[in-house]
């Protein structure tokens, strides 16, 4: 399954998973990563030297590339953006927010840099700034959202960009895969079947939840705010939801979710914590390890479409 984005990362596989805020640690990054994929650390809003340690804790679990997930809107990312570079990481993609001020100094430090995007536009600045690859990203995922659809988004991204693109949001087996490779991507991320892996550190119960999901099971908050979240219905969302239709002000809304996600993902909350999962949760029905997984998409996908010109 070699393509643009195995060949611009060094990797045996074009499948990468997602920079989950406290799910996307080391113990996960390193297992997808010597699985074929590219492991991500998620810096999320932790300090700069939680993330130096994470990179060098995967160091001794792989050899392997991986890559980190930085969240501009961060008080950390600038002090983050410099131990990217130092530590020498091979990869970074990132999100809420604009690299163009880390491009120059990820440049001369070898960095590949790979923005996470919800519209065209988006996706033609980076290329500008000089992004090596895009991931595009539909309201299918889990987590923050923007408004399109995967199968929308891609083709449009594809078709604005001369880079390699990325198809995010609604993967969750060889069929997703092989569809994102039809509308012109060159590889795919993957966050929500990720988390269900036996290298995973997150709570049992949270891995629970997503296994035990529906089709219907998917909720999607914070839209009158601007800031809309897809996570797995429970209390948390119901009053949330509840609060958005009555016209909450923003900060009553903030104060519900404040902490939610670590709530769900540390402690196993998942009745008031934040679930976040994508809509591909339902497809979910079954624990394995990364490299077990990777080894399922892998096949599903040259069934569908080995040897039919997608990749080389």
């Amino acid at each position: 399954m070699q393509t643009e984005v195995t060949r611009l990362l060094g990797i045996q596989y074009p499948i990468i998973q997602g920079g989950m805020a406290w799910v996307a640690e080391y113990h996960l990054a390193a297992g997808v990563s010597n699985a074929g994929g590219l492991g991500l650390i998620g810096a999320a809003s932790a300090p700069a030297e939680w993330v130096r340690e994470q990179i060098r804790e995967a160091r001794k679990l792989t050899d392997m590339p991986f890559g980190v997930n930085i969240m501009l809107m961060s008080p950390y990312a600038d002090q983050v953006a410099k131990v990217v570079a130092e530590e020498g990481v091979k990869v970074v993609t990132t999100g809420a927010g604009n690299p163009e001020k880390y491009m120059e100094m990820w440049k001369a430090a070898g960095v590949k840099v790979i923005p996470v995007v919800a519209s065209v536009a988006l996706a033609r600045r980076m290329e500008r700034c000089g992004a090596d690859a895009v991931v595009a990203e539909g309201c299918e995922a889990g987590g923050h959202i923007g408004e399109n659809t995967t199968m929308v988004l891609v083709p449009q991204i594809v078709d604005a960009v001369n880079i390699p693109v990325i198809a995010a949001g609604g993967i969750a087996d060889g069929r997703g895969i092989a569809a994102a490779f039809m509308l012109g991507a060159s590889g795919v991320q993957m966050g929500t079947h990720f988390v269900v892996t036996d290298e995973s550190q997150v709570h049992e119960n949270y891995k629970d939840r997503i296994i035990k999901a529906k089709d219907i099971d998917s909720r999607v908050t914070g839209r009158t705010t601007g800031h809309p979240v897809r996570a797995l219905r429970n209390e948390m969302t119901r009053k949330y939801l509840e609060l958005e239709n009555q016209g909450a002000s923003f900060e009553e809304l903030e104060q519900l979710t404040l902490g939610g996600l670590r709530r769900a993902v540390v402690d196993g909350d998942v009745k008031n914590g934040s679930v976040m999962a994508g809509q591909i949760a339902g497809m979910v029905k079954e624990r394995m390890s990364c490299k077990d997984l990777i080894g399922k998409l892998v096949r599903e996908t040259d069934e569908l479409i080995g040897g039919k010109g997608f990749y080389e």
